[in-house]
């Protein structure tokens, strides 16, 4: 298999399936003519025509609201949000209309539309463009939440995002664009609602997702060298939550330490943490440990902003409370 890095894995991703399906469109500012802001869709614009490679005006809602009513009409958009943050002005579009047309309407009508947005911090973009809100979708019934953590899994699930018939949300991290990883060169696609271990383990359980996933890789890389073996778990997948791969790894550790970059309070570790005290109570040896960001807008100062955000060292940190 090739190295290839995020960004060109999801790049392939939408190229392949655009030219598998003329019913896929793009849409979004600066898509077309300028390649993307993280040059994902560069060359797209030239290749597809401008009929499929839209760039919009610097309105979310429009993009999202013009999106679903191309996927109702039988196209499957691609919708780009230049930030997960700029989504916030199309949350209307996103939670009440594409999560809800399907089952509001008898399941008359599919909404299949993909919105790609790009999230988290640590590049210096002040607090309000550097927030990680994945969350905040996953809490809506009717929209599936996906953010990957390599490059084989961001090719292969935002495929089948862009074959699936009910709406999704693919999260991006952009400090990921450059982390390379093994893609194969031939087609496949990766399942969407199913976690996966990425590292076998047998002392402790880590489970993380999108960028965490390759601290929490890096942190088992280090224990490994005091002895201890973690076992990692990607969940890939907010919603649906498939907690398979956590509960069986927790029931052979007994221990479980849940990374992500949002806040801690009312996040996705909150939830999977709930989720193992229901289903594997019996196997708990010690408390359940969360590790997240600090809960403070982030700050632009570089060193600040770095201070306040999860690390391979926090990681390691939780484990060894854990143990």
């Amino acid at each position: 298999m090739a190295l290839k890095t995020m960004r060109e894995a999801i790049s392939e991703a939408l190229w392949e399936e655009m030219e598998r399906d003329e019913r896929v469109i793009i849409m979004g500012e600066e898509v077309g003519v300028w390649g993307g802001t993280y040059a994902v869709t560069k060359g797209f614009h030239d290749h597809f025509g401008p009929e499929r490679v839209c760039d919009t005006p610097i309105a979310e809602g429009v993009i999202v609201g013009a999106a679903n009513g191309a996927a109702l009409a039988g196209l499957r958009p691609v919708a780009e949000m230049m930030t997960i943050n700029f989504a916030f002005l199309a949350m209307d579009q996103i939670v009440n209309h594409s999560a809800k047309l399907h089952t509001m309407f008898g399941g008359q009508m599919t909404v299949p539309i993909v919105i790609r947005a790009v999230g988290g911090g640590g590049r210096q973009l002040g607090a309000t463009h550097s927030q990680t809100p994945d969350v905040a979708f996953a809490h809506f019934p009717g929209l599936k939440v996906v953010s990957p953590g390599t490059p084989h899994d961001a090719k292969g699930l935002l495929k089948s995002a862009i074959r699936s018939i009910d709406p999704v949300m693919f999260i991006e991290n952009a400090t990921l664009y450059q982390v390379r990883g093994e893609v194969p060169e031939e087609e496949y696609l990766e399942p969407i609602g199913v976690s996966k271990i990425q590292r076998a383990g047998s002392d402790v359980t880590l489970i993380s997702y999108s960028k965490m996933l390759q601290t929490s890789l890096q942190a088992a890389e280090s224990l490994a060298g005091e002895g201890i073996e973690a076992e990692v778990v990607d969940l890939r997948t907010l919603r649906p939550l498939d907690m398979g791969a956590v509960v069986d790894s927790f029931k052979r550790t007994n221990r479980a330490v849940i990374v992500e970059e949002g806040w801690r309070s009312y996040g996705v570790g909150a939830e999977v943490a709930a989720r193992l005290y229901e289903e594997a109570f019996d196997y708990v040896d010690a408390p359940i440990r969360r590790v997240a960001q600090r809960e403070v807008p982030l700050p632009y100062n570089r060193e600040l902003e770095q201070q306040m955000l999860p690390n391979m060292y926090d990681v390691i940190e939780a484990v060894k409370g854990v143990l």
